[in-house]
């Protein structure tokens, strides 16, 4: 991929994405969350679009999924971002003991009586549902999500992301598609409140900065799945487990403090998302002064 190529892109991934983005963001003021999912989902296959129309050819990006030397890899995407989510957590609660919340008060505030209602009715408890949410978030969930991720994953880690380290070296290619991925999701932070919400101290730019070092570092560890496995299905599935963890700690949060997501529980936050900066960090520091060799 040359540098026209490169532009073309870009210009589709952020072309195709931007205006979904931007409905989506009205129908979530519109109160029609499902909606707003859907145009999500969508979205994330504006990448992959985006190399269809910039002719970027997808042999050669591993499409046939390789289990032979690759068994550590798959439970290392399936698992290791839920290890590291426990790990932002952990640390987390360990600092602000009292924002841990075992009642279930912010999923009461988030469903409403009506919500509530519904999981009586199917015989689920407050810890129940818990249990049943961090049992799919380790189990199937990464799967389900690694088919919408593949949108993604095509365009960021099967082409931007050697072209860029083609040109820059791995650690500042690396380093600038993960930028460019995090830019790529502001237009629904700003207009939707997608990920920290809309009312929180620096709002938006904080969470726009904030958002950039989670997308660099999840893209390095992401990257380098794809790196080590040449398939594109193992980045995707680390992808989907990310995103399938993505919310869990919010279930033991308390409401009161729904508003600072910026500092964690999540991996969006500062401390919610250290031990994935500090792996990430140690991947980037060992391939300091690599050159990029294509597959």
């Amino acid at each position: 991929m040359n540098d026209k190529t490169l532009c073309k892109y870009l210009l589709g991934a952020f072309g195709l994405a931007w205006p979904i983005q931007a409905l989506a963001a009205w129908f979530f003021r519109q109160g029609q969350a499902q909606v707003y999912q859907l145009l999500l989902m969508l979205s994330m296959y504006a990448p992959f679009a985006a190399v269809l129309l910039a002719r970027i050819p997808l042999r050669g990006m591993g499409w046939k999924p390789q289990l032979k030397g690759n068994v550590r890899w798959l439970f290392a995407a399936w698992f290791v971002p839920a290890v590291l989510g426990l790990l932002g957590a952990a640390l987390y609660f360990g600092l602000f003991p009292s924002r841990l919340d075992l009642t279930g008060a912010y999923l009461t505030a988030q469903l409403g009586e009506a919500g509530m209602a519904q999981l009586e009715a199917a015989g689920l408890s407050v810890k129940s549902y818990v249990l049943v949410q961090a049992a799919a978030a380790l189990g199937y969930a990464p799967w389900l999500n690694m088919l919408a991720a593949l949108g993604e994953e095509v365009g960021w880690r099967g082409a931007l992301y050697p072209r860029l380290k083609e040109r820059f070296g791995t650690v500042k290619g690396r380093l600038v598609g993960g930028l460019i991925w995090g830019v790529w999701h502001w237009p629904i932070m700003v207009l939707a409140g997608y990920e920290y919400g809309l009312h929180y101290w620096g709002a938006p730019l904080l969470g726009m900065l904030l958002f950039c070092i989670f997308t660099i570092a999840a893209g390095t560890l992401l990257d380098l799945v794809y790196e080590k496995t040449s398939c594109l299905w193992f980045p995707s599935l680390a992808h989907g487990a990310i995103n399938a963890f993505a919310g869990l700690p919010l279930l033991v949060l308390n409401p009161a403090y729904a508003d600072r997501l910026t500092v964690g529980p999540l991996m969006i936050g500062v401390l919610g998302g250290l031990p994935m900066i500090l792996l990430s960090a140690w991947v980037l520091w060992r391939r300091h002064g690599d050159t990029y060799s294509p597959r």
